[in-house]
């Protein structure tokens, strides 16, 4: 199973059809993710989650070479190693040897509790992780362990600096943080899969940057490249920020919407066709959980992910949230069998439930789409077949109880006709009544 040329997992179960991605935005898990496991007691990654992290780890930082330099061989181990106290341990060890750049970064991902020790750790593993990239960079012509060695080495970079920008923007460091995404993008303009945009979109939102935004989408929503909720959801709030504070459901049935107003109302649907699980977090009709380490495109852990990060963008633009909640559910009248046919994508994957369901912890309910709804009369038959059978079962095992029960209920329900029935014979003359009853 690679992971250096695509970022993409193909699974090899009976979802094979479905990719798993790595979460461009994915939390920190001793800073953010073992400290919702303190508070609450509930595991937010599953194994299937992190056994995947796992084999991202050794992929990204481990070539074949590590075994001659002792530090790089015990880190080797330590991405192998299940235990995370184990893993902690043997990077110490690791570091005991060495400035081992990919030791610091697991102590950064998996020991440090607040992101200010994490961002601490990183620039450590940014200065040890420079130096093995510069020597390698002179030595990868001379063999193919040399250039695999610096393929390798030019992960780890990437990676460090990208976490750190992601320190920066989590400690509020904003602008820093832009322009650390900027220059990594430019500087390694072919490791597009990494999806560092996806990274920098979120930024640009916090500055309110629309301008800068839109730029972004420019290069990355093009038809050749794949897409993502964050590209099509982003793409549908720009949109709809430039109608959305004068949108009025009323106004728009009775003068008909505008180009603007049909544009923005197109983006949404675009969107919603992309991801349909993302309104209903968006609209907050659905509690959002932490996201995972790895997402399935389409699917409901996308969707936790996107929303996550990006609800406090919609709410920020007034008006979005009222667009969204009136005209999402119109896209599903464009696509009535969204499994055999979709309108601007592929058709719904049939897959998303199943990997869902391995990637999110168990407390959560996941999302399911199109969801199998029974019709009325099946239901209301079923029903009846149910307690219709209990009562026969209640009546052979406790037949005089369940006459005593029978008797009772129908004495009860008959006892409003004989109610009327006395008072119509009180207040009509016995004779009249007398005929009544022979007629």
């Amino acid at each position: 199973m690679t992971f250096l040329n695509s970022e993409v997992i193909e699974q090899t179960w009976d979802f094979s059809e479905c990719k798993v991605w790595r979460n461009p935005l994915n939390l920190f898990r001793g800073a953010e993710y073992n400290r919702y496991t303190w508070v609450t007691g509930r595991e937010p990654l599953t194994y299937y989650d992190m056994n995947l992290s796992a084999q991202d780890h050794q992929t990204f930082f481990t070539c074949d070479t590590d075994h001659v330099r002792p530090a790089d061989a015990i880190m080797q181990k330590a991405w192998r190693e299940r235990n995370p106290q184990a893993r902690i341990s043997a990077a110490h060890e690791a570091l005991e040897l060495n400035e081992c750049a990919t030791a610091y970064i697991l102590l950064a991902e998996e020991e440090a509790t607040t992101i200010v020790e994490a961002e601490k750790l990183f620039k450590q593993a940014l200065k040890a992780g420079e130096g093995c990239y510069r020597r390698s960079q002179q030595l990868q012509h001379h063999g193919t362990q040399y250039e695999a060695q610096h393929r390798r080495d030019t992960n780890v970079l990437v990676y460090i600096k990208r976490r750190l920008a992601m320190c920066a923007r989590k400690l509020g460091k904003t602008r820093e943080a832009v322009k650390m995404m900027r220059d990594l993008m430019k500087e390694f303009p072919l490791l597009s899969m990494f999806n560092i945009h996806e990274n920098l979109l979120e930024a640009l939102l916090e500055l309110q940057a629309y301008a800068d935004v839109q730029a972004v989408l420019a290069k990355y929503d093009d038809i050749s490249l794949p897409k993502s909720a964050t590209i099509c959801y982003t793409a549908a709030l720009l949109k709809a920020r430039a109608v959305s504070d004068k949108f009025s459901p009323e106004a728009a049935s009775r003068r008909g919407l505008s180009t603007a107003e049909m544009n923005a109302v197109e983006a949404i649907h675009r969107a919603v066709e992309f991801n349909p699980h993302v309104p209903k977090y968006l609209l907050e009709m659905k509690s959002l959980i932490l996201p995972p380490e790895h997402i399935l495109k389409r699917g409901d852990s996308e969707a936790i992910a996107y929303a996550f990060f990006h609800l406090q963008h919609w709410k920020r633009v007034e008006g979005a949230l009222n667009l969204l909640h009136c005209t999402w559910e119109g896209t599903f009248r464009m696509i009535p069998y969204p499994l055999e046919k979709g309108h601007l994508f592929y058709p719904y994957p049939i897959c998303t439930e199943t990997a869902d369901r391995e990637l999110l912890p168990s407390f959560h309910e996941v999302s399911v789409y199109p969801k199998k709804e029974l019709p009325f009369f099946i239901l209301f038959t079923a029903g009846l077949c149910s307690f219709t059978a209990m009562l026969a079962l209640l009546t052979h095992q406790f037949p005089e109880l369940m006459g005593v029960f029978a008797k009772a209920f129908l004495s009860t329900l008959f006892a409003p006709l004989n109610f009327v029935m006395e008072k119509v014979e009180s207040i009509l003359p016995s004779s009249l009544w007398h005929q009544l009853t022979r007629i």
